[in-house]
């Protein structure tokens, strides 16, 4: 399993300047390998191949006036942006023929040297850690590291990055057994209903609040895109005014990277199973509710989720975004009719049990992943089941019956 840590880097100004150079000629060598491809498929001719377009724009290239500097630079970055290339086109072959799943992937795009957010990428023989805490870079020397953590293994790589903020970074790639970080088992399990008032209401009752990053941010955003509008173009001012407000989202996603990690690592921790909604979050997030869906980050706490239940040896269960789970009652199973959003509580006509409506949906997300996974937590790890009545996980629906208050709080307990 290959895992990264990021470390921020504070390299001086000369090092600054040696980057910004580097930054450059792994653009330029992308540009162009990527033209030379672009420019043989025009021409009718053969798909150049990874040794032929290597010897083309870096062997060949710096021998001529006009690509000499690239001899100024670590010749393994540059080769590892010819590679990355590669990879960048078989993606898109494997995507087009079937052999790659998830999203399509298009063709690679040339690369702007007007984009704030530029990266490098060292390999094992242009990069190596010193004893005195510091991360020695061929040509560049040794940057100042803040470690907050230490790597648990030697990495294989490494990949310098500038943000749209002017902050470097660097991210190391580590190879570490599957099985090395999984946790004790334990007994609990939990259903999760993702929400904007709340950000994750939990089946146990535990209402998770929505730090609302970017609503918090709003109006010094507002102030300083106006006084960045206000600046002319291609002036220090204007760059200055550019920096200022990079800064400002890159806080934003700071704390809500911050915030998502620690969420999904407590939930992790305490739950065996873990039971979320396979939402269509590309669809909501281009709803009236736009904003706060792409503030909210759905996406990327499901993601958190999978990858450290896989690494923790837990399991996670995604119930198909079209189960009714804020409609049904937890207690007998009727199905309540089309709730508008903003009714937040129901009475179910069937058993009487008033709901609140993020709680139900948790608990009924809960007793549907029990459902698809064909048994509980402690079934699966003592032998026997949770519930002491031995009946089915989820109630039927055919024949609603009232459910006694007690069985209604143990099923939300």
């Amino acid at each position: 399993m290959k895992l990264r840590y990021n470390y921020r880097l504070y390299p001086d100004i000369a090092q600054q300047q040696m980057l910004a150079k580097t930054f450059g000629c792994a653009r330029v060598v992308w540009n162009d390998a990527l033209g030379a491809r672009k420019a043989a498929r025009k021409a009718g001719l053969p798909f150049i191949g990874d040794a032929a377009i290597q010897r083309l724009v870096l062997t060949q290239a710096k021998r001529t006036p006009e690509r000499a500097w690239l001899g100024e630079v670590s010749s393994v970055v540059l080769q590892q942006s010819v590679r990355d290339l590669n990879t960048a086109y078989k993606n898109f072959f494997d995507s087009v023929s079937g052999r790659r799943r998830g999203r399509k992937m298009g063709l690679p795009v040339f690369k702007s040297r007007h984009d704030h957010r530029q990266s490098a990428r060292f390999t094992s023989n242009a990069f190596r850690l010193t004893g005195a805490g510091s991360l020695y870079l061929a040509k560049i020397g040794e940057v100042e590291v803040r470690w907050s953590r230490e790597l648990p293994v030697a990495p294989s790589s490494v990949t310098v990055v500038k943000d749209a903020a002017g902050r470097y970074f660097a991210s190391f790639v580590i190879e570490v057994p599957d099985d090395g970080q999984v946790l004790p088992g334990c007994y609990a399990e939990v259903g999760i209903d993702l929400g904007l008032a709340y950000y994750a209401i939990l089946s146990t009752g535990e209402k998770i609040a929505n730090p609302k990053w970017l609503r918090r941010r709003e109006k010094k955003l507002a102030r300083l895109q106006r006084s960045l509008s206000r600046k002319r173009k291609e002036s220090a001012n204007r760059d200055k005014a550019r920096v200022m407000v990079a800064r400002q989202h890159a806080k934003v996603a700071d704390a809500r990277r911050d915030f998502l990690h620690q969420t999904t690592t407590s939930i992790i921790r305490e739950n065996q199973a873990v039971h979320i909604e396979d939402l269509a979050v590309r669809g909501l997030a281009r709803g009236r509710l736009a904003k706060s869906v792409n503030d909210a980050s759905w996406g990327a706490f499901a993601a958190l989720l999978a990858g450290k239940a896989a690494r923790r040896g837990r399991t996670l269960t995604k119930v198909e975004r079209w189960f009714p789970s804020s409609r049904l009652c937890p207690c007998c199973g009727w199905k309540n009719g089309k709730l508008a959003l903003e009714v937040r509580a129901w009475d179910c006509p069937s058993c009487g049990e008033h709901h609140d409506r993020d709680l139900a949906a948790a608990i009924n997300i809960l007793l549907e992943g029990q459902r698809i996974t064909g048994t509980t937590v402690a079934a699966g790890l003592a032998g026997h089941g949770i519930n002491d009545c031995g009946g089915q996980v989820r109630p039927g629906k055919a024949t609603p019956s009232p459910a006694p208050p007690e069985t209604c709080d143990a099923r939300a307990a």
